[in-house]
C-alpha cells in the first residue's frame, strides 16, 4: 500500500524536503504532493494563463483561483494531510487547507510549535495527531506502517 500525502504549509523553507528525506530513509511507501513551491510561479500563474491583469488585486485573485484548483485536486487524492505552521509567516493557507482536509474526512497531522498552541487549539483539537517537528510527523507515519 502506498499513501499519498499532501504537504500543506508555507513554501518559504525546506520543511517538505526534510519530511521527504526522512520518509525515504525509512523506506516508507509514500508519494508526496503539495502546493507550487516556486513562489514566483505561484504568484504569476494567473497572468501566465489568463493574461495581464489590470491591478495587483486581480493578479492575486487570478493566481489564487488556479492555486486553489491545484490544492483541491491534490487534496482530494490525498490519504493524509500534513499541515505545518511555522513561527515566521502568517499561515492563512495552511489553516484553510487543514480545515478543508478535516471537513473532507482526510486525516491530518498538524505540525506546530508549542508557542502556537493557543492560536491553533480548535484546529489541533480536530486533527488526528499534533506534533512540534517534521521528525515527529514522520515517526507517526512510520507507526502507520509498523507490522509489530
Amino acid at each position: 500500500m502506498t499513501l499519498t500525502i499532501y504537504l500543506a504549509g508555507e513554501i518559504h523553507s525546506d520543511w517538505r524536503s526534510e519530511i521527504k528525506r526522512l520518509a525515504t530513509e525509512l523506506k516508507l511507501p509514500i508519494s508526496f504532493k503539495g502546493p507550487m513551491e516556486n513562489h514566483s510561479k505561484s504568484d504569476n500563474i494567473g497572468e501566465q494563463i489568463l493574461g495581464e491583469q489590470p491591478n495587483a488585486i486581480l493578479t492575486d485573485e487570478a493566481a489564487s483561483s488556479i492555486n486553489n484548483l491545484r490544492t483541491q485536486v491534490w487534496m482530494k487524492k490525498a490519504d493524509l494531510v500534513i499541515a505545518l505552521f511555522g513561527e515566521k509567516y502568517k499561515q492563512w493557507n495552511t489553516a484553510m487547507d487543514a480545515s478543508r482536509a478535516i471537513e473532507a474526512g482526510i486525516p491530518v497531522i498538524l505540525i506546530r510549535p508549542e508557542k502556537l498552541h493557543h492560536a491553533l487549539k480548535e484546529l489541533a483539537n480536530k486533527a488526528q495527531v499534533v506534533v512540534e517537528t517534521p521528525e515527529q510527523a514522520v515517526k507517526a507515519l512510520e507507526y502507520v506502517f509498523a507490522e509489530e
